[in-house]
């Protein structure tokens, strides 16, 4: 048999009960329902609670945390650039490789996804679309995206631009191995959809929900287009096809102040995103491959993990590991082929950290088979107590301490490398973009959402950069992206974009229109011994610096000032207050002038 191909469709913030197969009374998912049908289903399947975390973890078979990545924010989103990742992996052994979507691992060299192992890649940027690090003004409509680094206008919805751009890419190289990560960002918020998706829940669910929902319904049908299309490729047979999504649901139940489902639809699971309860890291896994005799409905129960991704695949696809590489994961091979006794008794822990420094225990599950230990207190039967209300941390003390070991050795296997440095490199050839989505601070904020720099955030915080060759490097400092063409003085009163007013709920408009002005008058800048400051006039679109860097690992940091006032703590304010306090450039481009 020929070497399979791979497709993964990978959503975003689509819990374990966001689907009808799963027991939903309200959505409408017919064609994902079909591939359940027709699927390996993996019922124990756990992640990260939040997407970046679970994304490091299906790209590199290494837990989260010992990635550098156990935040979306921060910095703490970029994967470690000496990791083994699948596009590499699966590119070395000869296949094509392609994503089109959402990576959340980094937008600079050499942490995005053309960088690790992808040969075609279409992108938006950050965590999201509308995001600060995405192309200013994107709003899930007739959006730019990154084809292969260069921006590029795009006709249509955002996720059927995602799998149209896929099947494009599939019919050019059907004939050789191919993987292919079908990453969409919806349902994210905000949940921008047309409204014949969300029309049908309106009267049954809340306006975010039937949003989020149509989102869902948007997927499903796209879904059902792509399987119809490798039918009619020939493709079928011998392609593995996953579907999963990233972590629990963001928008499918309300919860009480104990994380317990108050209205909608968890599939009796506790907690959802960003939470350590069941509902924020069980998700749903179906895998179907015919040629392999994958082809009819089956649950597997086994405990498995994001981190089992990687070494799941590449041992169906016969691809060898090389002397060095390993996996924090295990191959499901033996699961997949009907003997699940090798995972009886293993153990697993998934947290939820979004802090600058990790903390030992924090929003953390520790899992068996029948046990969840939370936060090293709470013990759960998750066998007979699936929503987690009856704590028996009491009643078996021993399986408390076997869970907490387990715990400790999870620790000190993630934690050896949190002191080390994950810095995006100055390049002399190549100009570089960066932007306040990746600032370090000590209280791990930074603005991440374009209405954010909008209504001027007051924010600050630092890059670790790794300059590679000595030179004279000019950094511009802006207040708002390039592309966008405003001074950094100036406000917008009204639109400076276009965006779908019908498409999108109006309280979701300030990401797109407005902004105030900050009367900057003066920029800072601080490279290791640098610190120059220069005057900012209401005619700049940028404050520029031209600095002789020694090559080398550094820190960059920037001020915007107003006023006096040196603090940049993460602020909101009142529009007047907003405007007299310093915060950073958000976008700070660097260009070599050697």
């Amino acid at each position: 048999m020929n070497k399979p191909n791979v497709i993964l469709v990978l959503t975003d913030d689509q819990g374990y009960g966001d689907l009808g197969c799963h027991g939903n009374p309200v959505i409408q998912t017919p064609e994902i329902d079909a591939f359940y049908r027709e699927s390996l289903r993996f019922t124990n399947f756990h992640v990260g609670p939040t997407c970046a975390p679970s994304r490091s973890m299906l790209m590199t078979g290494h837990h989260a945390n010992s990635t550098g990545v156990w935040h979306t924010i921060g910095g703490r989103s970029l994967l470690r650039r000496n990791e083994w990742s699948l596009a590499s992996a699966f590119r070395e052994a000869g296949y094509d490789t392609s994503l089109f979507g959402k990576w959340h691992l980094g937008d600079n060299y050499p942490y995005r996804p053309q960088d690790r192992g992808f040969n075609k890649v279409v992108m938006h940027g950050g965590g999201g679309i509308s995001q600060v690090s995405d192309w200013w003004g994107n709003d899930y409509f007739d959006d730019t995206y990154l084809e292969d680094g260069i921006p590029r206008k795009f006709e249509g919805y955002c996720t059927d631009v995602w799998f149209g751009e896929a099947l494009r890419h599939i019919k050019k190289v059907k004939d050789n191995p191919f993987l292919c990560c079908i990453t969409v960002n919806a349902p994210h918020e905000p949940y921008n959809v047309d409204n014949r998706y969300a029309d049908p829940y309106r009267y049954s669910v809340p306006e975010d929900r039937a949003r989020f929902y149509g989102m869902i319904s948007n997927i499903d049908e796209n879904f059902g287009f792509l399987r119809r299309k490798l039918d009619e490729l020939d493709l079928t047979d011998n392609t593995i096809l996953i579907f999963m999504t990233d972590n629990g649901s963001s928008c499918g139940c309300t919860l009480d102040e104990n994380q317990f489902v108050s209205e909608g639809f968890n599939a009796g699971m506790r907690g959802r995103k960003c939470s350590e309860y069941e509902g924020g890291h069980r998700v749903p896994f179906f895998m179907n491959w015919p040629a392999g005799v994958i082809d009819k409905g089956r649950d597997e129960d086994v405990l498995a993990s994001a981190v089992d991704f990687m070494p799941t695949l590449l041992d169906l696809c016969g691809i060898d590991i090389p002397v060095g590489r390993g996996f924090h994961g295990s191959s499901l091979k033996p699961v997949i082929r009907g003997d699940g006794s090798g995972f009886s008794e293993r153990f697993l822990v998934t947290d939820s950290q979004r802090i600058t420094h990790p903390e030992k225990w924090r929003l953390s599950s520790v899992m068996s088979r029948r046990w969840r230990l939370i936060n090293g207190r709470e013990l759960y039967d998750i066998q007979r107590d699936t929503e987690q209300r009856n704590d028996l941390s009491d009643e078996y003390p021993d399986i408390v301490e076997t869970h907490r070991q387990a715990y400790e050795e999870w620790w000190a296997l993630v934690s050896t490398r949190f002191g080390e440095t994950i810095p995006i490199d100055i390049l002399k050839d190549t100009p570089v973009k960066l932007c306040c989505h990746d600032w370090r601070n000590e209280e791990s904020h930074a603005p991440y959402q374009q209405n954010h720099i909008r209504e001027g955030l007051i924010s600050n915080g630092y890059w670790e950069i790794d300059v590679l060759f000595k030179g004279l490097y000019r950094f511009d400092l802006y207040r708002w992206p390039r592309e966008s063409s405003i001074r950094i003085r100036s406000g917008i009163d009204g639109d400076d974009v276009e965006f779908r007013r019908d498409a999108i709920d109006k309280k979701e408009w300030k990401y797109y229109t407005g902004g105030h002005s900050l009367p900057v008058s003066t920029a800072r800048i601080r490279i290791g011994s640098y610190d120059q400051t220069v005057s900012v006039s209401s005619d700049d679109l940028a404050a520029s610096f031209i600095l002789d860097l020694p090559a080398g690992e550094t820190v960059v940091q920037t001020w915007f000032y107003t006023e006096s006032d040196d603090s940049y703590q993460y602020k909101r304010l009142s529009d007047e207050e907003s405007r007299k306090f310093v915060r950073g450039a958000y976008y700070v481009y660097v260009t070599s002038v050697d």
